[in-house]
């Protein structure tokens, strides 16, 4: 990154050489994307992170439908089909086409407040409930598809208890619906001249997922992948989205029309490249070895507290999940009072999700995934990575049974029992 803070430092959209010497590192670094999720580099857009990612999916691509719909004469899919049992679109008072979001309910913040915007503005939004180990049903999601489903927008891998979803099995049925909607519309549909129907489009964030697992976009039939450089030891502030080639996304900011009109402002060029380099780094090779050495580290940990303390339990289920995450309720030890002391033992922990730390109510997540208010309240997510340590867990090993018996020590209902 150091050459692009300051020997090329030219705007890289400039046409002078200056600029073009910038635009080679942004260009290098689109194709370093884009060779680890097997897309074309034109298909990739650098965004500031994940959660502008997202939005931009979520509300660009429903924003384009509906521009597209109301420019259909008469303003309304399904005027034509009224009574056809292939295309029973759903439809406001005014006749006006009425998008349908399949999102779940233990998505990040990122994905979940854009999808209530849209709902509020008239958008149809359903939310696929999840196990005990945080994964949703795939015969769920086949049942929850209507005619006017337009976006399935589920995670790779969850970011407070790191469950894994089955994306390739949801993308397969997903394809498979939308080729069922275009043969019978084939049939049927052309011949009257009624437009084609709605695709499907497939979304994931897999900000969590890039560091322990393969994000082929194409064995993944996904139309759209967000991430965010700082999960993959990148820079912050910067990450990327992947569109698949022939989708059409109505841009949230408007300006110069950098990134093919779906991201305008001067790009971060310095950022970009450094992004560039660290997915680089995200070999097959390293990716197995890292997995194998955070995931025996990790099973250290939970082994180690689990012999010092009692009563705790587990919520990664540790056969289904990144080998970075341990998160684990210590029962009657309020989270953030355990937080806190870890903390001043020089030991960085969470309670949930980083993005929602300064939130004290209990985790949406573990509430989707029945886990009860106050065992909720008990929980620490450990995270784990490359650079970890077994001499780290061993002092967490080492102070947190102290620190737990002291704070159920202070919970007269905890020490009553």
């Amino acid at each position: 990154m150091m050459p692009y803070l300051k020997e090329r430092y030219g705007n890289p959209n400039s046409l002078h050489s200056f600029g073009q010497e910038a635009m080679f590192g942004v260009d290098q670094a689109r194709q370093e994307v884009a060779a680890f999720l097997n897309s074309l580099p034109e298909e990739i857009i650098f965004t500031s992170g994940a959660t502008e990612s997202n939005n931009l999916v979520i509300k660009g691509l429903l924003q384009e439908i509906l521009r597209q719909n109301r420019s259909i004469s008469g303003g309304c899919r399904c005027s034509d089909q009224a009574g056809s049992d292939e295309a029973k679109f759903s439809c406001s008072e005014k006749g006006s086409f009425t998008p349908h979001i399949i999102t779940s309910s233990v998505e990040h913040k990122a994905v979940l407040r854009p999808c209530a915007q849209m709902e509020e503005q008239g958008v149809e939004l359903s939310y696929l409930p999840v196990d005990k180990k945080g994964v949703v049903n795939v015969e769920e999601l086949e049942n929850s598809i209507k005619e006017n489903t337009v976006l399935v927008s589920i995670m790779y891998v969850n970011s407070e208890v790191g469950s894994v979803q089955p994306i390739q099995r949801l993308g397969k049925i997903i394809k498979k619906i939308n080729e069922q909607r275009l043969r019978e519309w084939q049939k049927r549909g052309a011949k009257k001249k009624l437009p084609r129907p709605q695709r499907i489009h497939f979304h994931t964030d897999a900000t969590q997922a890039l560091n322990f697992y393969s994000c082929d976009v194409r064995k993944l039939r996904l139309d759209f992948l967000s991430f965010s450089g700082h999960k993959i030891y990148g820079p912050k502030g910067v990450g990327a989205l992947y569109v698949r080639q022939g989708s059409r996304l109505s841009p949230l900011q408007s300006g110069g029309q950098q990134e093919k009109n779906l991201r305008s402002g001067t790009l971060n060029t310095p950022g970009i490249v450094g992004l560039g380099k660290a997915v680089s780094l995200l070999t097959p090779e390293k990716q197995e070895k890292n997995n194998q050495k955070i995931a025996k580290l990790r099973d250290y940990l939970v082994e180690g507290l689990t012999q010092k303390i009692p009563d705790i339990y587990l919520t990664t289920d540790r056969r289904n999940s990144t080998p970075a995450h341990a998160h684990v309720i210590f029962r009657g030890a309020e989270g953030e009072s355990v937080l806190v002391s870890l903390d001043l033992e020089g030991i960085a922990v969470s309670t949930g999700s980083a993005c929602a730390s300064q939130d004290l109510h209990p985790s949406y997540v573990l509430e989707a995934m029945g886990v009860k208010a106050e065992e909720a309240n008990s929980c620490i997510r450990f995270s784990l990575g490359k650079h970890t340590t077994k001499k780290e867990i061993d002092q967490v090993i080492k102070v947190l049974p102290g620190i737990v018996e002291r704070i159920r020590q202070m919970n007269p209902i905890y020490k009553n029992k």
